[in-house]
């Protein structure tokens, strides 16, 4: 899969499994949030950050707090996908994202079916205080550029 997507939005291929579907042979809706999840985990990856070590070195970590998507259309067994996400907002200890799924179709104008789009809020927490914490300033500067 070829995506067309601007430098401030990252994206990572998902093919579906048979553990993926439900009885009716389509993507079970929680499944989806996976593979959101495994979107934001390799894009702060690909920013160089991992995030056992952001735990171990900073007492850091970043935890959903609110989500919030649309069910366009169903995924089914063996597609692959294109997962996205770009940074809508930077707060003092969130960082809001849209993210997307979709599936190629080239009968469409833009090339694409979205599947499932929102808004996803994390907050960075203090591990040991369970307490939302400020983005330590290091890593506020490389999303701030981001923007």
């Amino acid at each position: 899969m070829n995506p067309s997507v601007s430098p401030e939005i990252f994206a990572i291929p998902v093919r579906i499994y048979y553990e993926d579907t439900d009885a009716g042979g389509v993507v079970y809706y929680a499944n989806y949030l996976k593979f959101l999840e495994r979107c934001r985990t390799e894009w702060l990856r690909s920013i160089g950050h991992q995030q056992a070590a952001l735990r171990a070195e900073f007492g850091i970590a970043f935890v959903v707090r609110r989500v919030n998507l649309s069910y366009l259309k169903p995924a089914r067994l063996d597609e692959e996908l294109l997962t996205t996400l770009r940074i809508e907002s930077l707060g003092h200890a969130q960082i809001v994202f849209r993210q997307s799924i979709r599936r190629a179709n080239p009968d469409t104008t833009t090339g694409w079916d979205e599947l499932v789009q929102g808004t996803i809020d994390v907050v960075c927490i203090d591990v040991a205080r369970m307490k939302a914490k400020p983005i330590p300033a290091f890593l506020r500067t490389q999303l701030e550029a981001m923007q």
